[in-house]
């Protein structure tokens, strides 16, 4: 069911069993699953169904620190989420993202790969990917001429990908208009939370929009799903009972804010051509690829990041402009078609390009930022146009990750030169040793995580191993930011398989 809370009566009364706060890629899987349950569940979105610039402000804030984009146009604030307009990248995490790295600060989830297994090929479906298989071998008998570099096993290993184009807002409108114990409400942007008196249980949400209307919603159990951002901005601004925001009493609410770094960090020259179609793309036709990793034994030997390297022909990405600064306008729309024209030109250009450089690769790297906790999102003085105090956010990176992602390229370039493929030459910002710093031409992959961090401590950690806030019974949140640390790949598989886990516990509590 659908209703515009635009055109409730003011002060109306919303109530049902399970309250979901945003309709993006963890909203919506979660409202799939319970789609047909006995449960109650209001499904809230700010926006409505199609791109509207007024609530698209309400994400407006402030960046310092290490360049990033603006943050009004890093997300989409309408039904689907950002998932209209993502890339569509998947891979589940590694096993030693959940594990406890002596060598990484802040490192280690309460939960491991394995508790998320049973849900990863639901996720799968949900995300409209293929089989639920993210070997090699099964994808090489599958795919014509996926031939993988000669190197050595126990050094570099190939991890692979799959592509979604599930924009949800496009083929899950009418699964959740059309079900009955689904209550979707559009332009219902949530401004406060209210608890008891102990501040251990919500009470109700304050919804409003730009209308002039404002509605009260009260539910069992209540779930944040807005995003990493947005998530920790309206816990730290519902401090009317808590001076410091809900679950925010050890101040942990906003930090280790992660990213993915995505930057170009070498070349590949072949001595000959390699004829493999596992490492190439080609958008809205592969169905699966891999990218160059690092065995778990060698990141524990070298004590780096977990990272991968993926590669396009030199001949393009010689000419491409980083994202960062062509992803520059506050109308998402709009950067979107500046880097996009930027793609186009580079391969335009890149058609003229002749001989041996057919043979040369630009080596990118995508590669987890290590937790930091003055990396963080806090509150504006500014408020946006319904009262609530904006999100600004500080990125910060540390020294680990300049020295994992050298490391990196000293590895693979050592590889290559003992299997007799070629050579490999590092960009120029990774060849001094001493340099820790970062260029403002590094990407991130407009990936929020860990600013509602996971851990069994409620002084390192925002929720528990199910999701729920701290000292809080019926408060959870469905998000990325739930990250202890980020991984490697891409956060929307991993992040629809820990909804659907969370989604299974709900069931499982209330069902008690």
């Amino acid at each position: 069911m659908h209703t515009d809370a635009r055109k409730l009566d003011d002060n109306t009364l919303i109530e049902g069993d399970i309250c979901i706060v945003g309709a993006g890629a963890a909203g919506i899987s979660m409202a799939l699953d319970l789609l047909g349950s006995k449960h109650k569940v209001i499904l809230l979105e700010g926006g409505g169904f199609e791109y509207d610039d007024k609530v698209q402000d309400l994400y407006k804030g402030q960046t310092t620190g290490q360049k990033y984009f603006p943050l009004k146009s890093s997300r989409l604030h309408y039904f689907g989420g950002t998932t209209g307009h993502w890339a569509g990248m998947c891979s589940p995490f590694d096993p030693i993202d959940f594990q406890k790295r002596d060598w990484v600060p802040h490192s280690g989830w309460p939960i491991n790969r394995g508790d998320l297994e049973p849900f990863y090929g639901k996720a799968n479906e949900i995300l409209q990917l293929g089989p639920y298989n993210y070997t090699m071998d099964f994808w090489q008998k599958k795919l014509p001429e996926m031939n993988p570099f000669p190197l050595n096993e126990k050094v570099i290993w190939n991890k692979m990908w799959q592509y979604s184009n599930a924009h949800f807002n496009q083929i899950y409108k009418g699964s959740i208009v059309n079900a009955q114990n689904i209550h979707l409400y559009t332009y219902a942007n949530v401004v406060d939370i209210s608890a008891n008196e102990g501040v251990s249980e919500i009470t109700e949400m304050i919804v409003k929009n730009h209308a002039g209307k404002t509605h009260r919603v009260r539910a069992k159990k209540f779930v944040l799903a807005c995003g990493a951002i947005q998530n920790a901005r309206l816990l730290m601004a519902s401090n009317k009972q808590a001076p410091a925001g809900l679950g925010n009493d050890n101040d942990v609410v906003g930090r280790y804010f992660m990213e993915h770094l995505e930057v170009a960090s070498a070349e590949l020259w072949l001595f000959k051509d390699f004829p493999t179609n596992l490492y190439t793309v080609d958008w809205g036709v592969t169905k699966a690829s891999a990218e160059i990793a690092f065995t778990p034994e060698i990141q524990e030997k070298e004590r780096i990041l977990n990272g991968t390297a993926s590669m396009i022909p030199l001949s393009v990405g010689k000419h491409q402009k980083p994202r960062m600064e062509t992803f520059q306008e506050d109308d998402p729309r709009k950067s979107k078609q500046v880097m996009n024209k930027d793609f186009d030109k580079s391969e335009e250009l890149a058609k003229k390009e002749k001989g041996h450089i057919l043979r040369a690769f630009q080596l990118n790297t995508r590669i987890e930022q290590a937790p930091n906790p003055n990396s963080r999102v806090t509150l504006s003085k500014e408020k946006d146009e319904l009262g609530v105090n904006r999100a600004d956010l500080h990125w910060e990176l540390t020294p680990l990750d300049k020295r994992s992602i050298r490391t990196m390229y000293k590895i693979l370039g050592q590889q290559i030169a003992v299997s007799g493929l070629g050579r490999v030459r590092l960009n120029e910002f990774l060849r001094d040793e001493t340099d820790t710093t970062f260029p403002d031409s590094t990407n991130g992959g407009w990936h929020h995580m860990g600013t509602t961090r996971m851990s069994a401590d409620s002084k390192t950690g925002v929720v528990d191993k199910n999701c729920k806030v701290h000292g809080i019974n019926n408060l959870y949140i469905a998000s990325s930011g739930c990250y202890t640390t980020s991984g490697a790949p891409n956060p929307t598989l991993t992040l629809v398989a820990l909804t659907l886990r969370l989604s299974n516990h709900l069931k499982s509590v209330l069902a008690g």
